[in-house]
């Protein structure tokens, strides 16, 4: 090879590496550090920064120490699930910045500056997600502008009041189903029994959102709910590893795992989709479950507006995913703050009677009339949101009250501190007390956006309606044929798995009606 040649190679693959150096260090050292010093001159302090990794690690030290020693169920659960953002506000005050990896992430606690980063869906858009929960949780929830709009549009008629009204007695059949099961655990003589009601309320739920969804196709739909479960445990320890440069890259065994797994749930649902695809191309008509309102949406669409086949597989994991998540963990903190607070359970009870009389089947109009189990839920939902915080992304310069907002920085939206605040909620914050929604949201918030469990504004979770429907079904149903309470073994530690879960399930005492 002549030394020209050889010569003009070297020069190449030199440039090259170069280049391929210097990009690296501007993202892992020069970028972060001109967006630090930009917040650090608006006053605004903050961790100190750890090339690449940022405090991913520091936070999940600091989970898992937490998550060593079960707590009290009158003490505070932020420390568990948010101990880093905790422990820099009681240390920086309300404003502050943290680094998820390379990127500053300043946490906003002012409700004023959290309504306008609602509001404004288009400047502060849905950050990017940890790649692996995409595979859970992808769909509408991780689209943004255009696409998220378009999307919207297309999944709304699946969640108005009206189609809903329809599955109401789906969700019926499945709840009773589990309430029967739980009599049947029962001897003759016994009246009481030690049950742990998490894996049976989150079967529960899940056999609710596989009739809802896919209908006649609902076997299906609860084996996807399976290898959903898996995954979800999987990605929860991936995050743990998430500080390790390339981690969800190795050829590990829970890495393959969790491919096999996607592939399986594509197959089903590809099935599922085509199915359907080909019925209704066939003029057949169109199921009223969550997946047919779905594809009929789909179809009236212009042509080249719609979603493709991949895409509505997207939105029926996300389905499985939030629908399930959301009304199983708040069913269990219900129960759970309810065994501590008999007194609200007396009274929740009694209004199911007053509402429903002795025998009378729950319907739409019978559960919305339940204003006291209303009021529980809204305080379960307070205390304990089905995800402690909300992200947004900054890809543009923005003005944020006082604040100026560079390009590439993103906010967190700490749920669980907002909620909690007492300064917004007044020095019994901490407490469970359902009475400060007597009035309804807007009086007990004071107009306020201090509480956004299902999120707030044009990305508020679409299918809110859906899960406190199903959730006021099951209570509905426990309520009328058994009373509970802790049990010895109970041990109190919520834990971040995606959604707040009990990290050792829910023991309760039932007490047989």
């Amino acid at each position: 090879m002549p030394f020209s040649l050889v010569a003009a190679l070297l020069v190449a693959v030199v440039t090259v590496l170069v280049l391929w150096t210097w990009r690296i260090v501007k993202w892992v050292w020069i970028e972060p550090k001109m967006l630090e010093s930009c917040l650090k001159r608006q006053g605004l302090t903050g961790t100190p920064y750890t090339p690449f990794i940022g405090d991913i690690k520091r936070n999940v030290d600091m989970m898992m120490e937490a998550r060593s020693k079960p707590i009290k169920l009158t003490d505070d659960i932020t420390p568990r699930l948010l101990p880093l953002t905790l422990k820099m506000l009681n240390t920086h005050g309300k404003t502050f910045f943290i680094w998820i990896g390379p990127i500053p992430t300043i946490v906003i606690t002012n409700p004023e500056q959290i309504k306008e980063i609602f509001n404004k869906v288009y400047d502060f858009e849905k950050a990017s997600t940890f790649p692996l929960i995409r595979l859970l949780a992808g769909g509408l929830a991780s689209y943004k502008g255009d696409k998220w709009a378009s999307h919207r549009r297309i999944i709304n008629p699946a969640f108005h009041l009206e189609k809903i009204k329809n599955m109401v007695p789906a969700f019926y059949h499945c709840c009773n189903e589990i309430v029967c099961q739980w009599e049947k655990l029962f001897t003759d003589k016994e009246s009481s029994l030690e049950v742990d009601v998490w894996p049976w309320l989150v079967n529960m739920t899940a056999d609710v959102i596989s009739h809802t969804a896919f209908g006649s196709s609902y076997e299906e739909g609860q084996k996807i709910f399976q290898l959903q479960g898996e995954m979800a445990e999987l990605v929860a320890q991936a995050f743990k590893k998430s500080y390790i440069p390339g981690s969800r890259f190795y050829p590990t065994k829970s890495n393959r795992r969790m491919k096999a797994i996607d592939r399986e749930v594509n197959v089903i649902l590809r099935r599922i989709v085509s199915k359907r695809e080909k019925a209704r191309e066939a003029g057949e008509p169109a199921n009223d479950d969550l997946l047919g309102i779905l594809l009929e949406s789909n179809s009236e669409e212009s042509q080249g507006n719609g979603m493709n086949v991949e895409e509505v597989m997207k939105e029926c994991k996300l389905f499985y995913f939030a629908g399930q998540e959301t009304t199983s963990v708040l069913l269990v903190w219900t129960m759970a703050l309810l065994s501590h607070h008999q007194d609200w359970q007396a009274r929740a009870r009694e209004e199911v009677r007053q509402v429903l009389g002795e025998n009378k089947k729950p319907d739409m109009e019978s559960l919305n009339n339940l204003k006291v189990m209303t009021m529980i839920f809204y305080e379960v939902l307070r205390l304990y949101p089905p995800v402690a915080q909300l992200k947004r992304a900054v890809n543009k310069e923005l003005k944020l009250g006082e604040l100026t907002l560079p390009a590439g920085v993103q906010v967190y939206l700490p749920t669980i501190l907002v909620q909690r605040d007492i300064e917004l909620w007044g020095d019994d914050a901490a407490d469970f007390k359902p009475e400060r929604f007597r009035d309804g949201l807007s009086k007990a918030t004071k107009n306020q956006v201090s509480f956004f469990p299902f999120g707030w504004g044009p990305r508020i979770c679409i299918g809110q309606n859906f899960a406190m429907l199903e959730a006021k079904m099951a209570m509905t149903l426990i309520l009328q044929r058994f009373s509970f309470e802790l049990s010895p073994s109970y041990v109190h530690a919520p834990q971040t798995v995606m959604t707040t879960r009990p990290q050792f399930g829910a023991h309760l005492i039932l007490h047989k009606l």
